[in-house]
């Protein structure tokens, strides 16, 4: 199963995926109950922040959860504000059930342009500073089709006003992305491997 590696800056960025114990902890659990608030709003509960309790629970299990995903999943906080943003990168196979969904997404989400990875070659992105739905955070979503797999990235901000001042970062992770896969030489002599260029 193939995997990911990024080149996340350690000036801006703090892994989740790997840090077990007191490392990363705070920002772990500052990310998961912004995540948690944004999930409340979205189902109308606008009054009550994330659960402290439940932030930490789910802080305690992300790494054990990431761990099990061998490398299929990479998550990421904002160093100097944990509260702000979070990004999470994955990679899953294209079935025809993910093909279809991603299809008959809502007409919002067409509004995508085009990017450039020097590994994975062009793909999307999707800028939602001002998402249809309200209560949704503004996020920024990047996807490659590399014909087995899709990789994705996505990054949720906990502040409208700071978005467009993240967003550069994410931007800069994203063209670091890369799917690495193990491969014994000779294994495989019918697979012809070509720049994504």
């Amino acid at each position: 199963m193939p995997r990911l590696q990024a080149d996340a800056s350690d000036d801006l960025w703090v892994p989740v995926t790997g840090s077990f114990g007191f490392r990363g902890r705070r920002h772990r659990k500052a990310a998961i109950r912004m995540l948690l608030t944004q999930a409340n709003r979205a189902m109308g509960v606008t009054e009550r922040p994330g659960s402290p309790v439940a932030a930490w629970m789910m802080s305690q299990a992300a790494p054990l959860i990431m761990k099990r995903t061998a490398g299929r999943l990479l998550v990421w906080v904002w160093k100097t504000d944990p509260d702000l943003l979070v990004a999470m990168a994955q990679v899953q196979e294209a079935t025809n059930q993910l093909r279809a969904a991603r299809a008959t997404m809502p007409m919002e989400y067409d509004d995508t342009e085009s990017f450039r990875n020097p590994h994975l070659g062009v793909g999307e992105k999707l800028a939602m500073e001002l998402p249809p739905d309200p209560s949704s955070p503004p996020f920024v979503s990047y996807t490659w089709d590399t014909g087995s797999h899709f990789v994705t990235l996505t990054a949720v901000c906990g502040d409208r006003e700071r978005f467009g001042t993240v967003v550069g970062a994410v931007d800069d992770v994203a063209r670091t992305l890369r799917v690495v896969e193990d491969l014994t030489l000779g294994e495989s002599p019918d697979i012809l491997r070509i720049d994504p260029a």
